[in-house]
């Protein structure tokens, strides 16, 4: 046979968690056609002699709802190996959306997610070209992406859609729950992969008010996640908070017989329960036959955040009038000496793990003085006699509030991070990919595993972190032709070099819409990324034109390729 791509020399893992063996692989129209031996010549060779060659890598967390419809490759995931992601998690997404709501889901967007709203509009334009859910599929579609992407639909979105600006004030009524079970229906036949909504305490919308999500009643998330167990198809992701924790999760998968997949499993997270004691009660849970599944993550969860837009603190109720304010009515609650003695009782609230975090933070950037860059912010208080509070806030005014910080708010206990990886019941997520762009930048999370954990620490198998990275998170969110390497099934492969590979330090661009910055990570010792048969980059290069060439990803209705 002559094959479009030949793989020669390199240690084949197929994504199930077996033993790697040495051998070739054989490309042809998009599938992978021969396995472990390959004879023929092809269009193009890749030597991948001492190198791993492995399914394509599944983000099932990302947020690219907005950046799909003006960045096709997806950066910053492919990079990483990635070849498949999911969007629409939180219940955050830009579909079903009116065009009267477009700005109050730009705002909304902004404020919990940090995507700029001078992006946004710049990004998506006046005319979005979309309105229903299904439309906003066929947009995608048609508009082409270098990777795969699944899409949940998004509640938030969706009681917008349904009930206006009355989404973040009230439960719905019963007419309104009908024609969101009406809206869900339709989503799932057009090829939503699942239902994803938020009870989190932490997701503040615009104005400061709580995500429409977090209104939702009881009554409400069991309509809409039933009407997934009538059509039996879909899975939920559900970010915990009052109102969707484990009572909620035990009910709804009994009544529908979906999977439920929870965000987030962290250690030492602000404001919840200790990860042990969460991750006890999952357990429980999935012994009595629940099918629930956390995600975890493998990064140290750090923010850079500054205080005009304080994504870390919102969930306090002294913040309420910061979200609440403009820009000049942010900087005049700063200035007083009223708010800043809350703030101080605030962090020094027993127990407090983000005071404790805000204690040892770090000044990233500081425009006005350079010389306080990656520097404490403890040493830099203690050298002008002030405390981090004062220290912060005169910063932060004397730059316009654009002083950003590094805070590490969960995760950075690597003995506990190993406890939760290590656990079989709970699925790799939380990348983020595409939120919190000028914040935090964790897309990466892929040559992390690999790099840190599997090759510096040798604490996780080789063959396990790539099930990690492939086809347990395929599984989990039910897409059903990726994750594994196997003959006849979708080329999406991955050739890597475990000695080099991992994630360079973070470093802020400026190449979002409206020149609006972000955080990005370069990846190390990913030789060759594959989707669909098409090689997309090679040796950190891009090997397709966006522009020109016919692009290879594909919309994964309901889970699959269709």
């Amino acid at each position: 046979m002559h094959y479009d791509i030949k793989i020669t020399g390199g240690t084949i893992l197929d994504g199930s968690g077996d033993a790697g063996y040495i051998g070739e692989v054989g490309i042809k129209d998009g599938k992978v056609v021969a396995l472990g031996d390959a004879p023929g010549k092809a269009s193009k060779n890749i030597d991948a002699t001492g190198k791993y060659v492995t399914p394509g890598f599944v983000d099932i967390h990302t947020h690219y709802d907005a950046q799909i419809m003006w960045d096709k490759m997806l950066s910053i995931s492919p990079w990483h190996g990635v070849t498949t992601v999911v969007m629409g998690n939180c219940g955050f997404g830009i579909a079903p959306t009116r065009p009267e709501h477009r700005l109050l889901i730009a705002e909304t967007l902004e404020n919990v997610e940090g995507m700029s709203v001078e992006a946004l509009k710049a990004g998506l334009g006046e005319d979005w070209g979309f309105e229903s859910f299904p439309e906003y599929l066929d947009a995608i579609e048609q508009g082409g992406t270098a990777i795969n992407v699944g899409v949940l639909l998004g509640h938030t979105a969706l009681r917008m859609y349904v009930m206006g600006e009355d989404s973040t004030e009230r439960e719905a009524t019963s007419s309104e729950i009908g024609e969101m079970q009406q809206l869900v229906s339709e989503a799932i036949e057009a090829g939503a992969i699942g239902f994803a909504t938020s009870k989190a305490r932490t997701h503040v919308g615009y104005r400061g008010k709580p995500v429409p999500s977090r209104l939702a009643g009881v009554g409400e998330l069991k309509a809409l996640t039933g009407v997934l167990g009538e059509a039996q198809k879909g899975m939920i992701q559900a970010t915990i908070g009052k109102g969707m924790s484990f009572q909620e999760f035990a009910d709804i998968t009994e009544n529908t017989g979906r999977r439920i997949s929870w965000t987030a499993l962290l250690t030492g997270f602000q404001g919840t329960a200790s990860y042990k004691d969460q991750l006890r009660k999952s357990e429980e849970l999935i012994a009595t036959g629940h099918d629930v599944v956390p995600q975890v993550t493998c990064r140290p969860l750090n923010f850079e955040f500054n205080f005009r837009a304080p994504f870390v603190f919102e969930s306090a109720r002294i913040f309420q009038e910061v979200s609440e304010a403009d820009y000049e009515g942010r900087k005049a609650i700063y200035a007083s000496t009223t708010f800043r003695d809350k703030f101080r009782q605030l962090l020094a609230k027993p127990g407090n793990s983000l005071g404790a975090g805000f204690a040892q933070a770090m000044v990233s950037n500081c425009q006005s003085d350079s010389s306080v860059n990656e520097r404490m912010l403890c040493d830099i208080a203690e050298e002008q006699s002030k405390d981090i509070v004062d220290t912060a806030l005169d910063l932060s005014l004397a730059n316009q509030l654009q002083v950003r910080f590094r805070v590490a708010v969960a995760n950075s206990n690597e003995d506990e991070v190993q406890e939760l990886l290590d656990h079989p019941s709970t699925v790799l997520g939380l990348s983020d990919a595409g939120a919190h762009a000028s914040q935090l930048c964790d897309a990466c999370f892929s040559t992390h595993l690999l790099g840190h954990w599997v090759r510096d620490k040798g604490t996780i198998p080789i063959e396990r972190a790539i099930r990690m990275l492939t086809s347990r998170p395929a599984e989990v969110f039910g897409i059903t032709d990726r994750g594994t390497l196997e003959t006849g099934k979708p080329a999406d492969v991955v050739v890597f070099d475990l000695a080099n590979v991992g994630a360079s330090p973070l470093e802020r661009v400026y190449d979002l819409p409206a020149g609006q910055d972000r955080l990005i990570s370069k990846a190390k010792g990913i030789s060759s990324v594959i989707v669909n048969g098409v090689l997309l980059r090679e040796d950190n290069i891009d090997q397709i034109d966006l522009a020109k060439d016919q692009l290879p990803g594909r919309l994964l209705r309901n889970g699959a390729a269709t």
